[in-house]
């Protein structure tokens, strides 16, 4: 457990979603006093995220939710595009195995379900305390602290202090507000509608066996097949029709016509949306930082925007923990705006040019658009996986020298293990870590090197068959392929899994730990305290 003087809370999180709750989670895991609040009640009982990736998954399982979450997640079919005469024109599916990460790369899930489980692991420690239909009124920071002003359901206000507030409070968030945090537009605002429905299974047969982009320019549609019977449709909304009468149930039977009836399946939900792209200009104002889609909100097209919120809270929490102990300065923090703004713009400027593609309206364009498509693939359906379009980090705290695989998402290999298979962060644990291709003649000198820095663990792991004593033996060569491709024979990886630089020899990998130690020790004489801020109310 953390000190922080009189403070009532290391951490205030404001929103108890999937962003809230695993920031919670892992603050919980971490020791850190954290006090989460939610204006609700409950968790909501409809399904409004639907995928989620391996990136996530890892996650779960270094929190230890991997067994309690699976039973509502199933793999993600292939996504395949079809054009204004219904052809094929695009297929994305996910990358083949062995797989990276260790798990299936793309996945849907339920939602309720899911976030249900994320809570209840978060409010299993002692020192997380959870109260819901309290609302966030006023926050009022100085230089060591943020006191929050409360009410309760019952009306009842009182005030709160933290060491720091993180607003996981949703599109419309109250914390983003208060710290006079403003939106970018990256131009995107088209009005779609939601359905969700359970399908009967005499039904399910009839409907399409893989996701599906209807790009057709009368009405772009998008198909999703969900977990179990859950089947959602995304329809375009077209000028002149009210959002809100197009969400009323004989209407929406009549959009779903061409795939199914009323008698084939219930309604389980009907919402008519905007589509946006927004990234916040700043996610940090001193103690008060924004996370999830208080932060960002862009379209659905690949199934990211979940996905991007728990890189948020992944992201902030290894920094936040080592502020809060003392080991770091706060300006470690400033990384995370960095690191993570600029990997929400990258990505919402992927999935905008899939979605503008998929929304053409015009005909004459949509022709040009298929052809174009389909001479990309060298005149057969273009192939894409998801994986391919998620970038890595470019900037923050990494390497200063570009080095290969700089900011990629470091693998997951099988590691055999006492007669069983286990995967590598069960192995080595989540933290920071130094990784050395066993198969170098100068891993043991490479190791040695690693001991003498004491923020990470290291291992050498090599394919089955060429290892020595003290080494991990992964059993489908992952990582070795890994090394190769990017010609290095060491990696340093962060505690959320991201490569903060490789090395192809001694001499490189002792600079790139000298410069990860210098960075991050770089802690101020007393504490991190930090000037009185200014905030501009927007309320």
């Amino acid at each position: 457990m953390t000190t922080a003087g009189a403070t009532d809370y290391d951490v205030l999180v404001v929103g108890f979603g999937p962003t809230g709750a695993i920031a919670a989670g892992q603050l919980g895991r971490l020791g850190h006093r954290t006090l989460v609040i939610d204006r609700l009640t409950d968790v909501y009982d409809k399904p409004r995220a639907i995928a989620l990736d391996h990136e996530i998954f890892r996650h779960f399982d270094n929190m230890g939710l991997a067994e309690a979450v699976s039973p509502y997640i199933e793999p993600f079919t292939a996504s395949e595009h079809f054009g204004v005469d219904g052809q094929l024109i695009r297929r994305i599916d996910m990358v083949a195995k062995p797989y990276p990460l260790g798990y299936t790369p793309s996945m849907v899930f339920s939602q309720p379900e899911v976030e249900a489980e994320l809570r209840r692991h978060a409010t299993g420690f002692s020192n997380v305390r959870a109260e819901l239909g309290v609302e966030l009124l006023d926050l009022v920071q100085n230089s060591d602290r943020v006191e929050a002003r409360l009410k309760d359901s019952d009306g009842l206000c009182r005030s709160v202090t933290a060491r720091y507030v993180v607003g996981c409070d949703g599109a419309s968030s109250t914390v983003r507000q208060i710290a006079g945090l403003g939106l970018e537009d990256l131009i995107f605002d088209e009005p779609w509608l939601v359905v969700d429905l359970r399908v009967n299974e005499s039904a399910l047969g009839r409907l399409p066996q893989c996701s599906a982009q209807f790009c057709n320019p009368a009405r772009p549609v998008s198909f999703l097949i969900g977990p179990n019977n859950h089947r959602r449709w995304e329809i375009m909304l077209l000028p002149g029709e009210d959002a809100r009468q197009m969400e009323q149930p004989g209407n929406v039977w009549k959009l779903l016509a061409p795939w199914i009836t009323p008698q084939d399946g219930a309604l389980w939900r009907a919402a008519s949306y905007r589509f946006h792209a927004l990234v916040a200009a700043e996610w940090r104002n001193g103690r008060i930082l924004i996370a999830g889609d208080a932060a960002h909100q862009q379209p659905p097209f690949i199934g990211q925007g979940m996905c991007q919120g728990l890189r948020d809270a992944t992201n902030l929490v290894w920094k936040l923990d080592r502020v809060l102990r003392g080991v770091s300065s706060d300006s470690l923090l400033d990384s995370y705006t960095v690191e993570r703004k600029q990997h929400v713009i990258e990505l919402t400027g992927k999935i905008k040019a899939i979605g503008q593609s998929i929304c053409e309206r015009d005909p004459a364009a949509a022709r040009r658009r298929d052809a174009q498509i389909l001479a990309d693939g060298g005149g057969k359906p273009l192939l894409m996986t998801r994986q391919e379009i998620i970038p890595p980090l470019r900037a923050g705290f990494l390497a200063q020298h570009e080095t290969p695989a700089r900011g990629s998402l470091f693998p997951q290999p099988r590691i055999a293990s006492g007669g069983t298979v286990r995967l590598l962060d069960e192995v080595t644990g989540p933290g920071w870590r130094g990784f050395i291709d066993g198969r170098s003649h100068d891993a043991a000198a490479l190791l040695a090197l690693c001991a003498t820095s004491p923020d990470i663990s290291a291992a050498a792991v090599a394919p089955c068959g060429a290892t020595a004593p003290n080494m991990l033996e992964e059993t489908e060569g992952v990582l070795a392929s890994w090394f190769d491709r990017h010609g290095a024979v060491a990696a340093i990886v962060r505690p959320d899994h991201y490569v903060f630089g490789t090395a192809r020899n001694a001499t490189e990998l002792d600079d790139l730990l000298r410069e990860m130690d210098m960075r991050l020790r770089d802690v101020p004489a007393a504490n991190d305290k930090i000037p009185d801020l200014k905030m501009e109310r927007t309320l």
